[in-house]
């Protein structure tokens, strides 16, 4: 049952106020439940460490995580080959699933922007935003990629190019002997994985928490999104099952990208320092990385992400503005127009999902890929639900859909075109450098290198605290019953599990165990994504608009 909310409904108030959460502004149609958010916690003290947590949730995420963690450091070779053969059974049968689900959460993102129902507030009709635009778009950005840009920001043009002009089959089955198309065709295929789709993934998980929370009053976790399929059931095990999977899906994935920034940043230190780059080197950056994220988390969202954020998208600019000055300039301008025409030319091709001869691109990238923004959608949608209450659904889709499509398309024409003119003017290094390797060869060619590279390793790692520092708010929310505010205890614990976790999968099987790992914890998320679609569209459906 739906009741339009006034501020002077006492019940809702001292239950969203209890939990940390607003309380919707002007009208609103909010679900009227007896469930109060965090009624189910348990709360504790010992040796001065306080603790508020949804114990079932909690105590089911943390014990499968470190078991996780302690049989794959016991048993490193034996959980390598499972993890190898895991992703190639997952990408080999379940692509097409993950391409199929993709795309509807783009053609979902789209019809809602230009529909009625895209002049609902997100908490309520007379909410303002928290947050400035530039602060906004800061903290969309720098939570939504972080460490992958660095990563394959020149390795994918790279591959991509160089299966085409080498006769072997490169994106969409082509193989072109023309520099020109060649050229065009890859970097539409790197764009294609930073571009729509990943960021209609995260906007329709983002649009679903911040509806059903500050809008309808539930609690800020995954299982409120399911309560136009489950109704009360949310509260039992069916919600329980949903969180705890958000969980895995989150550290999972947040894992994933630390370890590629610790595999990058190890290989950018013995590159410019001689560093051994081995596993000791990358398990001490995993320690050091945490350790700072740890006073990012304590410091929380107002000092600690968005203050980290906005000098993530500073260093981030900067180093990215260096290439475009001193790298070739008129050829990334230029480039950077095309490849945005190429990328919507070829974008109905790149992501058909059936009848396609490249299942080599589809099976190694695009469907990693998928996976890794599927099982990131719970930390990075509830982030950019947290910080864009105020926002019309219209300005909120566009905002998160466009602005970071954008960004990526000048950063990956900027860095690839970079490393392709490098490429065809006689310079291989970056080509036939390991993949961690491939930006700081790149960077090698242009002046000052040893500082670029330097500013490079510390992106890379500043990327990660502001990723992890975000969903390690996020996880604590979700295990906390809904609560955004709760012990800093807690915070803390899923920091270090973060790191523990990054350091299993790298000892146990590297980039394949990281990939793996997304792709495991993908597949069953890919469900929740659905539904979260769905939920969106009915929940919006009975809210006031402005």
């Amino acid at each position: 049952m739906n009741t339009e909310y006034h501020p002077s409904d006492s019940s809702l108030a001292s239950s969203t106020a209890d939990a940390g959460l607003p309380m919707p502004e002007g009208d609103s149609n909010v679900i009227d439940t007896d469930y109060v958010i965090g009624q189910d916690n348990v709360s504790a003290g010992l040796l001065g460490l306080r603790v508020d947590l949804h114990s079932t949730v909690f105590l089911w995420s943390a014990a499968v995580i470190l078991f996780f963690v302690s049989i794959t450091l016991g048993f490193p070779d034996t959980m390598g080959a499972v993890f190898n053969q895991t992703r190639s059974f997952l990408t080999n049968n379940l692509s097409w699933a993950f391409m199929l689900s993709t795309n509807l959460f783009v053609i979902l993102a789209l019809v809602l922007i230009f529909s009625p129902l895209s002049r609902v507030r997100l908490g309520g009709t007379d909410a303002r935003p928290d947050f400035s635009y530039p602060g906004w778009f800061a903290m969309l950005f720098a939570a939504g990629m972080g460490v992958g840009l660095m990563f394959y920001c020149v390795s994918e043009p790279l591959t991509y190019f160089s299966e085409l002009r080498s006769g072997t089959t490169g994106p969409l089955g082509a193989q072109l002997s023309g520099e020109e198309e060649a050229r065009s065709l890859s970097m539409a295929a790197s764009i294609f994985h930073w571009g729509l789709h990943p960021w209609a993934t995260y906007a329709i998980v983002a649009l679903a928490l911040a509806l059903f929370s500050f809008n309808k009053g539930l609690p800020l976790t995954m299982r409120s999104v399911f309560y136009p399929v489950l109704g009360e059931r949310i509260w039992g095990w069916p919600g329980h099952v949903v969180d705890v999977l958000a969980v895995f899906a989150t550290l999972f994935g947040l894992a994933t990208s630390l370890g590629l920034g610790a595999s990058q940043a190890s290989a950018g230190l013995h590159h410019l320092f001689g560093v051994p780059n081995d596993n000791t080197t990358m398990v001490l950056l995993v320690v050091g990385i945490t350790a700072v994220t740890l006073v990012s988390v304590v410091a929380g969202v107002e000092k600690g992400v968005r203050r980290i954020s906005q000098l993530n998208i500073t260093l981030a600019f900067v180093l990215m503005f260096f290439v475009i000055i001193v790298g070739p300039t008129l050829l990334i301008v230029t480039g950077a127009l095309n490849n945005l025409g190429a990328y919507l030319q070829k974008l109905p091709f790149l992501a058909n999902p059936f009848g396609r001869e490249d299942q080599g691109f589809i099976n190694g990238w695009t469907a990693f890929y998928w996976a890794w923004w599927v099982s990131w959608s719970p930390f990075v949608g509830m982030f950019i639900a947290r910080v864009s209450r105020g926002r019309t659904v219209r300005e909120f889709l566009i905002a998160v859909l466009v602005v970071p499509t954008a960004v990526s398309v000048v950063w990956m024409s900027s860095f690839g075109e970079t490393a392709l003119d490098q490429l065809v003017n006689g310079y291989d290094g970056a080509k036939n450098a390991a993949l961690e390797l491939q930006l700081f060869a790149m960077l090698d060619q242009l002046p000052w290198a040893s500082v670029t590279s330097l500013v490079g390793i510390l992106l890379v790692m500043v990327f990660f605290i502001t990723s992890s520092d975000s969903g390690s708010l996020v996880i604590d929310s979700i295990t906390s019953g809904g609560k955004v505010t709760s012990p800093k205890t807690q915070r803390v614990f899923w920091v270090v599990i973060e790191g523990a976790i990054a350091i299993a999968l790298l000892l146990g099987g590297g980039l394949t165990a990281l990939q793996a790992a997304v792709l495991i914890t993908g597949v069953p998320f890919m469900l929740v994504v659905l539904v979260s679609g769905y939920s969106a569209y009915q929940g919006l459906r009975s809210e006031p608009r402005i």
